[in-house]
C-alpha cells in the first residue's frame, strides 16, 4: 500500500523514539509547555475552557556544573475565552538555571517568559498574534543592567491524526522584536514537531524536535548573522487518576545561555515533568 508522505516522515520518527525508549529506559518533551494545538475547537462560546500546568527538573551535562547542573520550569497557560473561532490565552513560565559554585544546589539564573495571544480558525489551522515577553534575572549575584526583550509573533498550530494511536501536532512561528534591553536580537523564528503514539496500559511515548532562529542586529553587540539553537527529545508519558508524569531525555543548543557571554552552549539532559 502507498503511504502518503506525512505517513513516512511519522514512522521514522516513531521508529527513533523506539529506538530512544529502549537503548535510555525513559524519556520525554520540552520543559517549558507552550500552547498546544486543539485536537477539536468547541462548538460554542467557553469560559476558561482550558488550564495546563507543568513542573519540571533535568540534570544536564554541560560540561560547565558550576553554572550550568540543573534546569528547572514551573507555570501554566490556558484559554480565558474560546469564541469558537478561535481563542484568547495566557501563558506565564519560571526557569530556574542552578549550578554548584556557591553550594551545592545554586539557582543561577531566574528567567521569565509572559505570554498573551489571540487566535483565529482557518479550517484546522489556527493562527494566533502573539505578545512575547522574556526577562533573565541573576540569583545571589549583583545584576546591574536589565536583559529583557518583548516581541510580537504570528503563530500557526495544526494537529494531525495519523492514525488511531498516532497524533503529530506542527506549531510554526515567526517575530519581530518591539523592544529589547541588553540583548541583540531583531527577528525570531520557530519551528516545532511533536509526534506521540499511545502505548499500552497508561503509557505513551513521543518524539519531539524543535529548531529556532534569532537575526541579531550587528550594530548592539557585533554579531552578524542568525543564532541557531534547537531541541531534539524523546520521551513516554506516564497518565495517572488527575495527572501525568513525563520522563524524558535528549539534547539541546541554548542561544546565549549565560546572560552576558553571548555564547551557545549544548548539553545533553535528562529529566521529569508533571502535568495536570
Amino acid at each position: 500500500m502507498k503511504l502518503s508522505l506525512l505517513e513516512v516522515v511519522c514512522r521514522r520518527l516513531l521508529a527513533g523514539i523506539r529506538l530512544g525508549v529502549c537503548s535510555m529506559g525513559v524519556a520525554s518533551e520540552a520543559l517549558a509547555q507552550y500552547p498546544q494545538p486543539l485536537p477539536e475547537a468547541p462548538t460554542q462560546v467557553q469560559f476558561l475552557p482550558r488550564y495546563d500546568f507543568h513542573l519540571a527538573a533535568a540534570g544536564l551535562a554541560s560540561g560547565d556544573p558550576s553554572r550550568f547542573q540543573w534546569d528547572t520550569h514551573w507555570g501554566g497557560d490556558f484559554d480565558l475565552v474560546d469564541y469558537v473561532t478561535g481563542r484568547f490565552g495566557f501563558l506565564a513560565d519560571y526557569q530556574t538555571i542552578l549550578g554548584n559554585e556557591l553550594r551545592a544546589f545554586d539557582p543561577i539564573q531566574g528567567n521569565y517568559t509572559l505570554e498573551f495571544s489571540g487566535s483565529h480558525r482557518l479550517g484546522k489551522t489556527e493562527v494566533a498574534v502573539v505578545f512575547h515577553h522574556v526577562s533573565r534575572h541573576l540569583s545571589d549575584r549583583p545584576k546591574l543592567p536589565a536583559v529583557a526583550m518583548n516581541a510580537l509573533e504570528l503563530r500557526a498550530l495544526r494537529h494531525f491524526r495519523v492514525r488511531d494511536a498516532t497524533t503529530l501536532d506542527l506549531k510554526a512561528e515567526v517575530g519581530h522584536t518591539t523592544a529589547r534591553a541588553y540583548v541583540d536580537y531583531t527577528w525570531i523564528g520557530k519551528l516545532d514537531l511533536t509526534i506521540r503514539r499511545r502505548l499500552r496500559g497508561v503509557a505513551g511515548a513521543y518524539g519531539r524536535v524543535l529548531a529556532e532562529g534569532y537575526a541579531t542586529d550587528p550594530d548592539v553587540a557585533g554579531r552578524n548573522g542568525v543564532q541557531r539553537g534547537g531541541r531534539v527529545e524523546l520521551g513516554v508519558r506516564l497518565r495517572g487518576g488527575r495527572g501525568a508524569m513525563d520522563l524524558f531525555a535528549g539534547w539541546e543548543r541554548m542561544i546565549d545561555a549565560d546572560l552576558f557571554d553571548r555564547q551557545p552552549r549544548s548539553w545533553g539532559f535528562a529529566g521529569f515533568r508533571l502535568v495536570n
